[in-house]
């Protein structure tokens, strides 16, 4: 009863109200001639008709699409980190502490770091221009519309790593060792036993982890708001950050409300994709 009570004021209830705040016209600090706050007034479906002809939301979606870019890299990342930290060899367990140290640290730490990183002037410049003479002038990492949000994905794609990293490895340590003995008995290489044995038994953790993993690129908002705030020109825009701008920074609550229940049964559909996906693709274990 008390978890469900916690649930029900901090998860069903609001859940609930946005889904009636959708169909509302709802601006927070909006107040009447007598200094009363306006109360929400109904309208019906003109906050989906809004979302229909705005740019911005179309902008916004299709950079959260993009995001999804990063789900394959991170999710083969982790595996191949997780494959070479799975041994039991003197000093292993510090490298499985320092490569999830980004998971543990905060997403300001970590983007105030990059955006140094990333900055006109920064490091990554100072290298590849000045030391590395690879290009003729310094790059606008997060000043060009290009490129700005494929440099947040990178920030999200090497924080993430270690978290994927963890639970692959949790996924290897359940693997019977007499899987790959028996593989290498009949002629398998390191790389065949990794494709044809290791990675189908490792299935089930890998459609955990993808799905897992599309919802969390679908839903960024930290390194957005740290490193870029939705610039240059909205070209970082995602679907979260453009829903907090609405809600709290032009308090327009109605439309930010529709915004998020149509994020939410977006996010709801790709994990329906995935899932039918890994049952559909030869998921044996699942």
């Amino acid at each position: 009863m008390p978890a469900l009570l916690i649930l029900g004021i901090f998860t069903f209830y609001p859940m609930v109200k946005s889904v009636v705040f959708s169909f509302q016209q709802y601006n927070m600090i909006k107040t009447a001639p007598d200094g009363r706050i306006c109360p929400p007034r109904t309208v019906g479906l003109k906050n989906y008709q809004r979302l229909m002809n705005d740019p911005l939301f179309h902008k916004a979606m299709i950079n959260s699409l993009k995001y999804l870019l990063i789900v394959p890299f991170i999710q083969l990342f982790a595996i191949l980190l997780a494959v070479t930290v799975n041994r039991k060899i003197r000093g292993i367990g510090f490298f499985r502490a320092a490569y999830y140290v980004p998971v543990i640290t905060s997403i300001v730490v970590v983007g105030i770091a990059w955006r140094w990183i990333f900055d006109s002037n920064g490091l990554l410049n100072f290298i590849l221009v000045k030391k590395l003479h690879l290009f003729a002038h310094n790059i606008g990492w997060l000043t060009d519309p290009q490129l700005a949000l494929y440099s947040v994905m990178f920030v999200t794609l090497w924080q993430g790593l270690g978290y994927y990293m963890v639970l692959y490895l949790a996924g290897l340590q359940t693997i019977s060792p007499e899987f790959e003995e028996a593989a290498r008995i009949d002629g398998a290489n390191k790389a065949q036993v990794l494709f044809k044995v290791t990675i189908p038994l490792l299935m089930p953790t890998i459609a955990l982890c993808s799905i897992i993993s599309c919802i969390s690129a679908l839903k960024v908002f930290g390194e957005i708001y740290v490193m870029t705030q939705g610039g240059p020109d909205h070209a970082t825009d995602t679907m979260v950050y453009y829903i907090f701008s609405k809600a709290f920074m032009q308090f327009d609550m109605g439309y930010a409300a529709a915004l998020a229940l149509v994020l939410a049964v977006f996010v709801g559909l790709i994990s329906l994709i995935n899932t039918a996906f890994f049952k559909k693709g030869g998921l044996q274990y699942y």
